[in-house]
């Protein structure tokens, strides 16, 4: 009788198995948080409302699922949470180009970059006065200043855990989001009423509405060109969020990682941000395929803050506090303060 012989198994026999055990165990909260965020585009489009704020919302009518700890729906929530969270904002970096910063000028360069660090810093004072911890003021100054609820996902992203990380990212996001609402229909008549031409009402609501989306819906209202100035000053913001969540990588990488290894001090999102705008500014991407995967970029967020929200108990969240509110308020009217005094400078 002939002998059989087992072949070794190679270094690669079990990696099917894991994929195959790691999909199944994501995939009904995937599922669900991208169905909530299907269902957060479709009314965004049909009633105008901000999608992240309507993917939020919904998303916290789901929070019972992720009350256990072995709940079939965890795995695909925290997964959506945070790696679809990391992609959504590397992909962003598609539509950044050097040549959109570079063709602002010096001056509005200089204003965009005051802004986002007098912003943050202010953050940290207001905060500080109001018995406020360090990382909600950069989680809020960076939103405020940056561009909305991205750049808190981005800089949660990178903070160390706490019991309230979480409840003050969803703070933030629907602070942010909610007040550039308002921004995007009162700033064009605060323009108007200031008498700023197309320009100068192009940089003012580029540099000062959170949102990218609000900064566009505002700019367009009053003309082609003050809808041109005002996107293009709005993605010299977005792209100081590498500056930003640089910094803070290196600033809490040692608080990150406690059983001694070295991190890797600027995430590979990050990382992956920047190749992008690098590959972006070439000119050699079809528009058809940039547009695909600023698509697939904002498909990531809805999907990820969707299962954000799913995390939220809006019994947690009511315990903010109202200093919450004045941090965030304070710091949009400051910004906007400022941006019009430099303008009606005639600094820009």
């Amino acid at each position: 009788m002939a002998e059989t012989t087992e072949r070794p198994a190679g270094p690669g026999a079990g990696l099917m198995p894991r994929l195959r055990s790691r999909a199944r165990s994501l995939f009904p909260g995937l599922l669900i948080a991208a169905t909530v965020a299907m269902a957060a585009r479709f009314l965004s489009l049909h009633h105008g409302a901000p999608v992240m704020l309507l993917a939020l919302l919904l998303g916290m009518a789901f929070n019972f699922l992720t009350e256990e700890a072995e709940g079939r729906c965890v795995a695909g929530i925290e997964f959506a949470s945070r790696t679809l969270l990391r992609l959504g904002v590397a992909l962003l970096g598609l539509g950044i180009t050097v040549q959109q910063i570079a063709a602002l000028g010096t001056g509005v360069v200089a204003l965009t970059v005051a802004g986002v660090a007098g912003t943050i810093a202010m953050s940290l004072l207001l905060s500080r006065l109001v018995g406020r911890r360090a990382r909600f003021a950069l989680l809020t100054g960076g939103a405020v200043a940056i561009c909305g609820a991205s750049a808190a996902l981005a800089i949660s992203s990178v903070l160390p855990q706490g019991p309230t990380k979480e409840r003050d990212t969803v703070f933030t996001v629907i602070g942010v989001t909610a007040l550039s609402t308002v921004a995007m229909v009162a700033y064009p008549l605060v323009a108007a009423g200031l008498g700023l031409n197309d320009l100068q009402a192009g940089i003012f609501l580029g540099a000062t509405i959170h949102d990218v989306a609000q900064v566009v819906g505002a700019g367009y209202s009053i003309s082609q060109e003050a809808g041109d100035t005002a996107t293009v000053v709005k993605l010299m913001r977005v792209a100081l969020l590498v500056p930003v969540v640089v910094g803070l990588s290196l600033v809490f990488a040692s608080r990150r990682d406690g059983a001694g290894r070295t991190p890797l001090p600027i995430p590979f999102f990050v990382l992956g941000f920047c190749a992008l705008v690098a590959l972006g500014s070439t000119g050699l991407v079809p528009e058809a395929v940039r547009q695909t995967v600023l698509e697939a970029s904002r498909w990531c967020l809805v999907i990820a803050i969707a299962a954000l929200g799913m995390k939220t108990s809006l019994k947690k969240l009511k315990d903010v506090g109202r200093s919450a509110v004045v941090v965030i308020c304070g710091l949009t009217v400051a910004l906007a303060v400022g941006v019009l005094a430099v303008i009606e400078a005639g600094l820009v």
